[in-house]
């Protein structure tokens, strides 16, 4: 990694959920950054980036007077306009510029052994399980993680969405949604389900099969057709699932045990007829399924399945991830979610609606592109998943500038989920739709609020919250 870390990098948007664990994870291996964020110029989420001053880390306004030699790496995701002053400065300097996929895949692919997690959704979560599996097995990984990981959060450090460790595993999500996935060089590749983002099925299709055949050892989900369908393109298989009874990692018939906040089940290895009681503090059918993907990955990496279940009974959760904040006195909580493309939103209205109460569903747009390429999705999952008394409401889509069309909102999808048969509501301004929220809400409903890209949705969680009896 000495020629990653033998100059300045600067990073453009260093808040983002994608660059502020690339740029941890830089500095945690000596090298020296400086960065800026359109958000720490607008003044929002403060707090973090008094966090990433405290670390070391030099920030600057968005306005290109941070770049200062040619000897700096620029980094900026591919969406940033060539007209930001960054960008048009390290231009005229001659800097060397990387996107934040090809830098994680260049920290990825230095490593000795890189464990890559990929699929549409669940990545995250699987990402931090097994991270936090081979941890408490004594490997030191680092993990790279898109979200803020609860067991490494602490006062000190709120925003840990990585971990530098001293040993050989990398543990990384991995993008698929700019075809970045074909960089990567993983020993053990991860692939959790397929469905429809950012891209058509048939190129995800060809992205992760590609993806699969690159690692020496393939994790697959044969409960998840679209990805069992791409088992053969595999070296070594280690295959999970919760239903089908070919995964060898699997479960036990009958023995699913869902609470409110917590899961339980028995976790059968086929391979050698082993039973192993599995706990875990994070709910949902869909967080079972991340479970035995990480329980594969690390089974995959040399951990014994037993000791990758029992670790997994200290995994806090991530931040955003079913996230309750709190119950109130009269018995309304109140969800935090980054559900924000049809299966994720699907995975969290099902756990929602395997318990009594009507839901209220927010939804926060994470973009207009985004809102055109799946909303007609979006809006079949609402009306599918909501009963009658549920309803959702929708702001604006999340727009932080730029030269985006605007022409297509939320206004279409909430029109979508009446047509078909759904109950929804919309609301441009987003505090406004707080003040519907609590105007509406009564004792025993959840109230969860969805979406991406926007880290001050938590803020408006809590303020919720805050406002109710």
């Amino acid at each position: 990694m000495t020629n990653l870390t033998s100059h300045p990098w600067f990073f453009c948007g260093i808040g983002g959920s994608g660059m502020l664990p690339l740029a941890l994870i830089l500095k945690g291996a000596g090298a020296s950054v400086a960065g800026s964020d359109r958000s720490r110029d607008q003044g929002r989420t403060p707090e973090k980036f008094a966090w990433l001053e405290s670390l070391g880390f030099t920030l600057h306004p968005q306005d290109g007077s941070g770049i200062v030699s040619a000897d700096q790496t620029l980094v900026a995701s591919a969406a940033v306009e060539d007209t930001v002053p960054e960008i048009v400065r390290a231009r005229d300097l001659g800097c060397s510029r990387m996107s934040r996929a090809e830098l994680l895949a260049a920290l990825f692919n230095a490593a000795p052994f890189g464990i890559a997690i990929g699929g549409t959704s669940g990545k995250s979560t699987v990402t931090g399980m097994t991270g936090w599996i081979l941890d408490t097995v004594g490997r030191d990984p680092t993990i790279m993680n898109g979200a803020v990981m609860k067991n490494y959060a602490t006062p000190a450090a709120p925003f840990a969405s990585a971990r530098v460790g001293q040993g050989d595993v990398f543990v990384s999500e991995v993008d698929e949604s700019d075809g970045s996935i074909a960089l990567y060089r993983p020993a053990v590749a991860v692939l959790g389900n397929i469905t429809l983002d950012h891209k058509s099925l048939d190129e995800l299709i060809l992205l992760f099969g590609d993806f699969l055949s690159r690692a020496k050892s393939a994790v697959i989900n044969l409960d998840d057709p679209e990805t069992a369908a791409l088992a053969g393109r595999a070296q070594d298989p280690v295959t999970f699932g919760i239903e089908s009874p070919d995964a060898a990692i699997g479960i036990m018939e009958g023995s699913i045990a869902a609470g409110t906040s917590t899961l339980g089940a028995t976790v059968v290895d086929r391979r050698d007829g082993s039973m192993h009681p599995l706990a875990l503090a994070v709910p949902g059918r869909h967080n079972l399924a991340n479970a035995l993907a990480a329980i594969a990955a690390s089974s995959a990496a040399g951990v014994p399945v037993a000791d990758a279940v029992a670790a997994l009974a200290s995994y806090a959760g991530l931040s955003r991830r079913f996230d309750i904040i709190g119950t109130t006195s009269s018995k309304i909580t109140i969800i935090d979610d980054f559900g924000h493309n049809p299966d994720k939103i699907a995975a969290t209205l099902a756990t929602l609606k395997s318990h009594s109460g009507r839901v209220i569903a927010f939804f926060q747009p994470h973009g207009y592109g985004p809102l055109r390429q799946m909303g007609a999705e979006l809006a079949e999952t609402f009306a599918r998943l909501l009963g009658p008394e549920d309803v959702a409401i929708l702001c604006d889509p999340v727009y932080f500038g730029g030269t985006v069309d605007r022409s297509q909102g939320s206004e279409r999808i909430v029109r979508l989920i009446e047509e078909n048969g759904g109950t929804a509501e919309y609301i441009p301004d987003r505090a406004a739709c707080g003040d519907r929220i609590v105007a509406m809400a009564r004792p025993g409903d959840r109230i969860v609020i969805m979406g991406a890209r926007d880290d001050t949705l938590s803020d408006f969680a809590r303020s919720l919250f805050a406002a109710l009896p």
